[in-house]
């Protein structure tokens, strides 16, 4: 089974930033996008509404990223609603608090590696019974993996250095299946993810260090995405995409 121009998508984590970018680029190409959020309903009210606006299609599922049985539920809606997905990007994922490892709570640690290693190889797992033939599933990782997160998130530079074990080692398993794996990897994004984790200002600081001398935006990852799960891209896969300007 081959899968559609206009397949469905998947997206975990849809609500807001890099996942409310590319709900909204993937239904304005005229994919049914369904996604899943945790616990802001105005944020993904705004997102349904705006894409409706727009002439989209587009289904928000409240739960948890590391919940089986919410993965499971915002799957089964995709299916029942739209089809089988033919794209899946695996995007929830927290940072947890800044701070040094010496700092880190256990709750805060254990938190941060359910959500982005549980919550990632249970939604992988999930979108492969379900996937067809030609699909495409992009994990979401972060410059973090490489550089470590020293003094600010060790704790979530290891879980996306597991996301990009995962990355590789699943498209060596899905790859007979006909499925595509890749992740991407951002850098330093204008999203609301620092000021959640008390580094609202790091954005402005950090930004000058950037060789191309900016930060970069939720659209410029989602149209990255929306490249990996095309056939565009159809004979890349184990690969980890950087969209860092070059840091």
């Amino acid at each position: 089974m081959s899968r559609s121009e206009t397949f469905p998508v998947v997206v975990t984590g849809g609500s807001r930033g890099i996942g409310a970018a590319t709900v909204a680029l993937m239904a304005g190409r005229g994919h049914p996008v369904v996604f899943s959020y945790g616990s802001d309903d105005a944020a993904a009210e705004d997102l349904v509404a705006r894409v409706s606006a727009d002439g989209g299609q587009a289904l928000a599922c409240k739960g948890d990223a590391a919940d089986p049985d919410a993965i499971a539920a915002l799957f089964d809606t995709c299916v029942q609603r739209f089809g089988a997905p033919g794209g899946v990007f695996v995007n929830a994922g927290i940072t947890g608090p800044a701070c040094t490892l010496s700092e880190l709570a256990p709750a805060d640690l254990r938190r941060v590696l359910e959500v982005n290693v549980a919550g990632s190889f249970l939604t992988a797992q999930t979108a492969l019974a379900v996937l067809p033939q030609g699909g495409a599933i992009v994990l979401m990782s972060s410059r973090a993996a490489k550089l470590g997160g020293g003094g600010e998130w060790i704790h979530y530079a290891a879980s996306k250095g597991a996301v990009d074990t995962l990355c590789i080692g699943l498209a060596r398993e899905a790859g007979p299946q006909g499925i595509r794996v890749n992740a991407v990897a951002p850098g330093l994004i204008e999203t609301g993810l620092h000021a959640a984790a008390g580094r609202g200002e790091r954005l402005k600081t950090a930004g000058t260090a950037v060789p191309l001398g900016r930060t970069g935006t939720p659209e410029e990852v989602a149209r990255t995405v929306a490249w990996l799960m095309s056939d565009e891209a159809a004979y890349v896969s184990g690969t980890i995409v950087e969209i860092s300007g070059g840091r």
